[in-house]
């Protein structure tokens, strides 16, 4: 009886030692792990911020495009610079009033740039009829890189 009784103390003891977790050894090598992959992810994705920004303006100024074509189609002309992409959405009151403005506008409201800045907008402009321009992280005409305008003119560039 006394052995059985041992015999159950040393299978408690094992069982408990099973359950007891993760040494600090343990630990250590998981985190050493996370730090490393951190290391080496980290600076791809936080790299890549101002291209998903450059590449988001690219996209709503395409967006606009096919909106101004609406309107183009709609009306027989795009709307001029005094009147803005402005029109857009409301129903020009300045300049030529458009005869066949879609009710409800073009497009819902008009997006900012992903640097918070407004879109702008010529018509005519020295390349053809239309010019939409956004400046680019630092909110300035012209500039290289990351700062360098984005117009529907070069949305392939880069």
């Amino acid at each position: 009886m006394l052995q059985d009784r041992h015999a159950r103390e040393r299978a408690t003891v094992r069982e408990l030692r099973s359950d007891r977790g993760f040494t600090f050894i343990e630990i250590m090598v998981v985190v050493a792990i996370l730090a490393i992959l951190a290391a080496l992810v980290v600076p791809r994705i936080m790299g890549r911020t101002d291209d998903a920004k450059r590449t988001a303006a690219k996209v709503q100024i395409r967006n606009i495009e096919g909106a101004l074509q609406l309107y183009k189609l709609d009306n027989g002309v795009y709307p001029s610079t005094e009147q803005g992409l402005k029109a857009l959405v409301e129903k020009p009151s300045v300049g030529v009033i458009p005869k066949k403005w879609k009710l409800g506008g073009y497009i819902q409201k008009l997006p900012e740039d992903p640097w918070a800045n407004p879109y702008k907008y010529l018509s005519p402009s020295q390349k053809g009829d239309y010019e939409i321009i956004s400046l680019g992280t630092d909110g300035e005409a012209g500039g290289e890189g990351i700062n360098a305008d984005i117009t529907n003119w070069n949305l392939d560039k880069d």
